[in-house]
């Protein structure tokens, strides 16, 4: 595991190719609350993004303007990313958290130590309303495979403490690994307990997968917290929207907890959208603006590095990271490449899905994963995306009817991933999928359909934060469409995340699960828990604990009808 000291308690509440010019970027963009730390000791000198100076006559604000927490993220050998966002109003209208249209100076510390008695870099950055005073600190020249803690400064105002770490040397023996994944938190529908939990667990690092908020209109809530503002559409809609779920505090105790690899879905922009196409047709025209003032928003309140800085409707976010010889991560984007689904978003069966020009990738980014797959000398090679990546056919009788929105509705793109692992030798390929609101656990083969091809490689889904409110449980966690789908292993529609392990002998996953999200102060349980072996395609169970005998009798089991319905109508919007 990589060192670190132990905590008593919580917190409180390889980058894409970099631009020729920064400055250019930067500006072009309109987003400048960005540093670089460089020093090599704890020195006092302010370091500043480029072209940005903090106004000095800005007037003290007199309301705590951290009220959005803090974050780091995409962490390597010799450095990380701190975030911060100042807002003192974090709900107001125009999405600029009622602050002043003026520049304020951020200081910003990190330490080897908690109380900040070892301080080994510090520095001062501007945050002003050209990025919604967020504020990115991208940090160089640390230690590999270290722990650190980290703050902001305002005034007399100080945030909270966030907990960070570099990853391992390049090559390092690493002993373990823990780490989180989690995907799809709609703030309506319930509490984020299930943050609060996986935070509590203090993961070396939390893969987030996408969702991360919803862009549906304010409206009815069943914990009585409503989305404020209308539809995000506009900057300050994404703005805003964003804010509000970062004010919850058990979201801010996940990121204060340890570095996040984010990548994103389709609620960040528009549900089901595909590159330039919106999920309604008629939008198309304005949806080129949407989408830029969506991955605006999103990297203002993302701690992501400056490669991923938007240009426009676009924004580089497939990326790669490292963790010694033990791991390493492909982040991918299924989203802004795709090729527009076939007949329709559902569950479909339409001979147009197969054509093989058709992608979900793109084709810059499907050649970096294959030359990323080919060159791993990783003992595991996890693939983090958004959409369910083995086959789930719905209809038990001889048609195949699939999700257009998933990998089964671009099979040659899928095929051709498959084949990268395979022809370069990847030793352990491990698929990490969300979007489907559902734990789920899938062999992967050589041909998807076809069992007899070869099992080479596995797929672990995790469930939603909220999304689909209270769930429910199958004690032999076994789903409707399992006899069509060799390739699936388990499946519960209890909301919670994925907790891993993983060690050059094995990864093991448990599957964490709460009985209800409309309770704020639900326990998380390990509803089972799997490993799969170095070596040994396909994960094996390990042990099961259903859900609670006084949760499970409050609450019916619905007919293979019911279930199926409800599975697609989580993962489309529609009920059939």
């Amino acid at each position: 595991m990589t060192s670190r000291e132990p905590r008593s308690a919580l917190p409180t509440p390889t980058p894409a190719p970099r631009p020729a010019t920064r400055r250019t970027v930067l500006a072009a963009a309109g987003l400048t609350g960005l540093a670089v730390g460089t020093a090599a000791t704890g020195a006092s000198a302010p370091v500043h993004a480029a072209g940005v100076r903090p106004t000095a006559a800005a007037p003290p604000t007199h309301r705590d303007p951290f009220t959005l927490g803090v974050a780091s993220g995409d962490p390597d050998p010799d450095g990380f990313v701190i975030w911060t966002r100042l807002a003192v109003d974090p709900l107001a209208d125009d999405g600029l958290g009622g602050m002043p249209s003026r520049r304020y100076p951020v200081r910003w510390e990190v330490a080897t130590d908690d109380r900040f008695r070892r301080v080994v870099r510090r520095g001062t950055v501007g945050a002003g309303p050209e990025a919604a005073h967020s504020v990115h600190v991208e940090l160089t020249g640390l230690e590999p495979g270290r722990e650190y803690h980290y703050r902001f400064r305002v005034g007399r105002h100080v945030s909270p403490a966030g907990v960070t770490r570099t990853t391992p040397a390049p090559g390092a023996r690493v002993a373990s690994l823990a780490m989180a994944f989690a995907s799809c938190s709609n703030y309506p529908v319930g509490y984020f307990t299930a943050y609060r939990r996986l935070a509590e667990e203090q993961p070396d690092v939390v893969v987030h997968l996408g969702d991360y908020q919803y862009e549906g209109p304010a409206g009815t809530s069943v914990v009585g917290r409503p989305h404020v503002g209308p539809e995000t559409v506009t900057l300050a809609n994404f703005r805003q929207r964003l804010a509000q779920y970062k004010t919850d505090p058990d979201l801010q105790a996940a990121h204060a907890v340890a570095p996040w690899l984010v990548i994103w879905d389709d609620h960040e922009v528009d549900n089901n959208y595909a590159d330039l196409v919106p999920e309604k047709v008629a939008e198309t025209a304005g949806f080129a603006d949407r989408r830029a003032a969506a991955y605006r928003a999103y990297y203002e309140n993302m701690p992501l590095r400056r490669g991923s800085v938007p240009r426009g409707p676009d924004l580089q976010l497939f990326r790669r990271v490292q963790w010694g010889s033990l791991a390493t991560f492909h982040l991918l984007d299924t989203r802004q490449y795709r090729s527009d689904q076939a007949c329709g978003d559902g569950y479909q069966d339409c001979p147009e899905a197969a054509d093989p020009a058709r992608t979900l990738t793109g084709g810059e980014q499907e050649a970096w994963l294959d030359r990323g797959l080919r060159d791993s000398r990783a003992r595991w090679d996890l693939l983090a995306q958004q959409v369910f990546f083995g086959q789930r056919d719905s209809d038990p009788g001889a048609a195949r009817t699939v999700s257009m929105d998933a990998w089964d509705g671009y099979p040659a793109s899928r095929d051709r991933v498959v084949r990268s692992w395979v022809e370069g030798g990847v030793r352990n390929p491990v698929v990490l999928t969300g979007d489907v609101h559902a734990h789920w656990i899938s062999d992967l083969y050589r041909d998807q359909s076809d069992p007899s091809s070869g099992l080479v490689g596995s797929e672990l889904v995790t469930s939603s934060i909220t999304s689909g409110g209270d769930g429910y449980d199958a004690p032999t966690g076994e789903h409707p469409w399992f006899p069509q789908n060799p390739n699936l292993r388990f499946w519960t529609n209890l909301r919670g995340y994925v907790s891993t392990t993983i060690t050059p002998d094995a990864l093991h996953a448990r599957f964490r699960c709460l009985p209800s999200v409309t309770d704020p102060d639900a326990e998380a349980f390990t509803r089972t828990e799997w490993k799969v072996e170095d070596g040994v395609p396909g994960a094996q169970r390990v042990s099961d604990s259903p859900l609670p005998a006084r949760t499970a009798a409050r609450r019916r089991l619905p007919s293979d009808a019911e279930i199926v319905a409800d599975t697609i109508e989580q993962e489309t919007g529609v009920r059939p």
